[in-house]
């Protein structure tokens, strides 16, 4: 329910800065609203655990403002995603085994980016920031819980689900297609540490190891604007 209400808070502010944006100029300035939806990869790039990549869903809401007699377009954007990777782990009382363990992680992502053109507006290349939002991760399957983290003693599959709440996040990538249909490819990288919260966790009082992780995601998704 409160995916919903986000996207429907963003949904307004998009079309009403958009309009403002339109009207404020004497251009002939090309509006857009897309709705997105296709596939992720995501991973955690860490030294502390043995991650893999693992693929997702994402869907989302753009408001473009394409202006003809520039080089560059913009646009606003908000992205939901469910994300799955694994970690190695093995079961405690099972040594020298070694199992995936999977999780699966809720973001929802807010994008300011820079469209710029290559060949007019088919074909433009994409940069801008985004603010990203969080839920803990999920353990796929409930009977991992108790599973002990590769290259720790105690560590449990439990112990890492929580993570940072925000990431501030740089994106980069390409779309092409025509007004009303498009492709878009695009590489989400995580400035913050990911993994901060751990560091934090009553099951490192004793061992003090420091966490550090950085997202890297990837999205492929289908535009169609109206």
């Amino acid at each position: 329910m409160k995916y919903i209400q986000y996207t429907l808070l963003v949904a307004i502010t998009i079309g009403f800065v958009t309009f403002s944006y339109s009207q404020s100029n004497h251009y002939d300035i090309k509006n857009g609203i897309s709705i997105a939806g296709g596939l992720t990869q995501y991973d955690i790039v860490t030294d502390n655990f043995n991650t893999k990549k693992g693929n997702g869903w994402a869907g989302g809401l753009t408001a473009s403002v394409i202006l003809p007699h520039k080089w560059y377009g913009i646009s606003y954007g908000m992205q939901l995603a469910e994300n799955n990777f694994s970690v190695e782990g093995r079961k405690p009382e099972a040594l020298g085994t070694i199992e995936d363990i999977n999780y699966k992680l809720l973001t929802a992502q807010l994008a300011f980016l820079l469209h710029v053109k290559v060949v007019k507006s088919y074909l433009t290349l994409d940069v801008g920031p985004m603010l990203q939002y969080n839920a803990d991760l999920q353990l796929k399957d409930k009977a991992q819980e108790n599973y002990l983290i590769n290259n720790f003693e105690t560590v449990t599959a439990d112990d890492i689900r929580p993570i940072s709440r925000f990431n501030v996040n740089g994106a980069i990538g390409a779309t092409a297609g025509f007004s009303s249909f498009k492709l878009k490819a695009q590489y989400i990288y995580g400035f913050l540490n990911t993994l901060n919260k751990l560091n934090d966790q009553p099951f490192n009082s004793t061992d003090q190891t420091t966490f550090k992780g950085n997202q890297s995601m990837l999205v492929f998704t289908a535009m169609i604007t109206f």
